[in-house]
């Protein structure tokens, strides 16, 4: 199989610099000035959502909703059995943590639907907030 051939012609590779200060001088690159803009994200932080996103719309997250923590010993772990209790660090009464993907983005009540536990969202984290917290 025969290859084409490369007319171009490239350049020997020097690592010596002409100064001989053993320092590789730097490399001067000359980039188009193109000016880029960016979609303000204040404007979304109603909900409404940017056209550009539609595409990542059905990609499932994991959702949590945390009632509180604790820590404990070992030792207490393994005295637990069927009917104990464990206490909690939030307060009765507190909203909950709901979390995607490991991320606060809102808290809220317990209530209950049709024999079924969910959440009344009292406050939404927003989207500026949350991309706060990011960096």
């Amino acid at each position: 199989m025969d290859l084409p051939e490369n007319n171009s012609q490239q350049q020997p590779v020097n690592d010596n610099p002409p100064d001989g200060s053993g320092k590789t001088p730097a490399v001067q690159v000359n980039a188009s000035e193109e000016s880029f803009a960016f979609n303000d994200l204040h404007d979304h932080a109603n909900g409404n959502t940017p056209s550009n996103l539609d595409f990542i719309l059905d990609i499932p997250l994991e959702i949590t909703v945390e009632l509180g923590r604790t820590k404990m010993m070992i030792h207490d772990l393994l005295k637990l059995g069927q009917g104990s209790v464990i206490e909690l660090s939030k307060p009765a009464g507190d909203t909950l943590e709901i979390l995607a993907n490991n991320r606060l983005i809102a808290k809220g009540d317990v209530v209950v639907m049709n024999d079924k536990y969910g959440i009344r969202l009292t406050e939404v984290i927003s989207t500026v907030e949350r991309l706060e917290k990011l960096k």
